[in-house]
């Protein structure tokens, strides 16, 4: 996935804001509360970082391509990074930048998810 790609899915997300920040990365925020970094990566590939559950953390730490985000991680939050894999291994991003979302806006107060229209049902 490109920057341009990961943008436009994100953009495409309810109540979603985006600020360029931390050394020009592409942060996506939902109630002003962030849910996906592009950028960070050691190399001139795209890197994306993202929020997981506990059980998607253990998983995806020590998979080809994935990491414990640098700096969050270290923190002891549950955050990943992708980093190195194929174009096609794009829908099983958006999966985890979707369930980052998730989380994050289920971490908002119920004032705030009610204002933003998110988690009604």
């Amino acid at each position: 996935m490109t920057y341009d790609e990961y943008n436009e899915f994100c953009h495409a997300l309810p109540a979603t804001s985006y600020v360029v920040q931390w050394g020009g990365s592409h942060v996506w925020k939902v109630g002003g509360k962030v849910f996906a970094i592009g950028g960070w990566g050691d190399t001139d590939k795209p890197a994306f970082t993202f929020k997981t559950s506990d059980h998607n953390f253990q998983v995806l730490q020590d998979q080809p391509g994935f990491r414990p985000a640098p700096y969050m991680a270290s923190r002891g939050m549950k955050w990943i990074q992708q980093y190195d894999l194929p174009e096609s291994a794009d829908e099983e991003l958006k999966y985890y930048l979707t369930e980052s979302y998730r989380l994050v806006s289920l971490g908002l107060t119920k004032k705030m998810q009610k204002e933003l229209g998110l988690n009604q049902d």
